[in-house]
């Protein structure tokens, strides 16, 4: 479906309409009517407009409290379809769902580093090409292209302005890609576009006030503030591993020093674990070629005790990070995210520890900090979820419980 195509359907009314079916349908036009205090005669109409645009659908029949049961709608999932891309540092994954966030097909390609501006986009494109590729016969019936990026980005232009594990400035991404595609296309930074995955999609759907943390090659943090993306006055709200926790710390992707990034990233779990077998510490880890956190994360498996200590000295300095983030924004929920995230069961008690020895109120310490649960393909899920958002978000007025 080509841009514009969609416009009649972001209408305040009607976009409360279809989130609260998505949300929550199976559902009858009379609880639409009065949970979102429209209404029954605004709902009926617009929930013909959805059904005419094939959006929405009648499904089975409900519970009748006296008189006609009344016939429930839910989401035509199959109806249209977006696509999702989860760009760098490493690989650009995209993938293909329904409106549900339902996954058809995924594809990833790695990429060539160091690479160039040209190279990147190119790659963008291609990878997003091959996806068309394959689904031709959906092509009338995709709605938009979101993508997750690396590093720090100014959504409003869709431009990448700093991607430091690249080394590349000023991306034209949206630019470029809505120059190719006729397609609408939504360019954000990856933990917030994870933000909004779980608010779509996963834990969050009833948070008003949501951080979450992506920990993996980077750090960085997603904020929701009623149903909003937060995202600063100069695009860096978030950019929470660049807080400085060690003034003599290790020297960041940033430049600066000593930056939460380089005490619980996967590379920084790595050059700990490397430095700490080089003094002389005994571990399996030792045998290793090539040591990763995810390498880390196995030998703790296998109750490797140094893995084990550098994954809790992981968590440690992750509940510090955590409770600057409660001290500031005092979210109402946690989520983490990202490779690191997969060792939770090492890390989580003492993050939850520290969090609960240094905050500064009662309700503070018990700030639930939970795990993802989106899996694997959370960022990409994410950039779908910019899509929605664009779609049919409501600038923070929308009720989403």
């Amino acid at each position: 479906m080509e841009r514009g195509s969609f416009q009649g359907m972001k209408s305040l009314n009607k976009s409360i309409i279809l989130t609260k079916i998505l949300n929550d349908g199976p559902i009858s036009r009379a609880q639409i009517a009065k949970e979102t205090k429209l209404t029954p005669p605004t709902v009926g109409s617009l929930v013909k407009e959805l059904i005419d645009q094939k959006i929405v659908k009648e499904s089975t029949q409900g519970t009748s409290k006296g008189g006609r049961k009344p016939t429930m709608l839910v989401i035509d999932h199959k109806a249209y379809y977006m696509i999702g891309i989860d760009a760098g540092p490493r690989k650009i994954e995209v993938i293909l769902t329904d409106l549900l966030g339902h996954i058809v097909d995924v594809k990833q390609v790695n990429l060539l580093l160091p690479i160039t501006e040209e190279a990147f986009l190119q790659t963008l494109i291609q990878s997003i090409e091959t996806m068309l590729s394959d689904y031709s016969h959906l092509s009338e019936d995709i709605i938009g292209i979101g993508v997750a990026m690396h590093g720090v980005v100014d959504s409003d232009s869709g431009t990448a302005l700093y991607a430091p594990n690249l080394d590349l400035h000023n991306m034209p991404v949206e630019e470029t890609l809505s120059n190719h595609f006729s397609y609408l296309v939504k360019v954000e930074n990856d933990a917030r576009a994870l933000a909004l995955a779980e608010t779509w999609f996963g834990k969050a759907k009833d948070t008003d006030r949501l951080v979450v943390v992506n920990i993996g090659t980077g750090v960085g943090a997603g904020v929701v503030i009623e149903g909003e993306l937060y995202r600063g006055e100069s695009h860096i709200a978030g950019e929470m591993g660049h807080m400085t926790i060690d003034l003599n710390g290790e020297v960041c992707s940033c430049g600066n020093r000593g930056c939460l990034q380089t005490l619980i990233s996967g590379p920084s779990i790595a050059r700990r674990a490397r430095r700490e077998i080089n003094r002389g510490q005994s571990s399996v880890l030792a045998d290793e070629k090539e040591i990763t956190a995810q390498v880390v994360y196995e030998a703790a498996e296998n109750q490797d005790l140094l893995a084990i200590d550098l994954l809790k000295w992981t968590g440690f300095y992750l509940g510090v990070g955590l409770t600057n983030i409660i001290h500031t924004i005092n979210p109402g929920q946690i989520i983490l995210n990202g490779g690191v995230s997969k060792s939770a069961e090492y890390l989580l008690p003492t993050v939850r520890e520290t969090v609960g020895e240094r905050a500064l109120t009662d309700s503070a310490k018990e700030t639930p900090i939970h795990v993802s649960d989106l899996g694997d393909e959370s960022t990409s899920l994410g950039a779908v979820a910019l899509v929605l958002d664009e779609l049919f978000a409501t600038n923070g007025e929308l009720n989403r419980s």
